[in-house]
């Protein structure tokens, strides 16, 4: 990857629904050199889809808030976090805890209803997210120092 690479990168993170003479004139490629290289980029696996960022606001869901959670049993926590219409993310994480689960949710109300279901999984601990100062930053890619 080179530097036009990881600017047309950027530029995707930002808006992915540049057309590809749009994205070509922000990097200083011609459209089908542009659409070639990001046609590489989604071939390498460095792009793997295209995704639409949704307000939860706006669908009427207020609350944010992230599980830590050390299940009784992993398979179990995973398949009920999988099928949970509130849970948006659950990762596998190493320490004193071995998930942790985002979940969005209408109201506090909605939030206890999911803590009081994970109880018979294991022991939550419940982190309510109150701002989001940062979200959704762009990944920077890692630029190669050898030469």
């Amino acid at each position: 990857m080179d530097e036009i690479d990881f600017n047309i990168l950027s530029e995707l993170q930002e808006n992915a629904r540049l057309t590809m003479i749009e994205l070509g004139r922000k990097v200083g490629l011609t459209s089908p050199t542009v659409t070639e290289r990001v046609r590489r980029l989604e071939e390498q696996g460095v792009i793997k889809q295209y995704t639409t960022q949704v307000s939860a606001e706006k669908l009427g869901r207020h609350v944010t808030a992230y599980i830590l959670m050390e299940p009784k049993d992993c398979k179990q926590y995973v398949q009920f976090a999988a099928s949970h219409p509130d849970v948006i993310e659950c990762h596998r994480i190493a320490g004193m805890y071995s998930y942790l689960t985002k979940v969005v949710t209408e109201t506090v109300h909605t939030l206890e209803a999911y803590i009081d279901s994970c109880l018979t999984l294991g022991k939550p601990t419940t982190l309510i997210v109150l701002s989001s100062p940062v979200a959704n930053s762009p990944i920077q890619p890692v630029k190669s120092t050898s030469e």
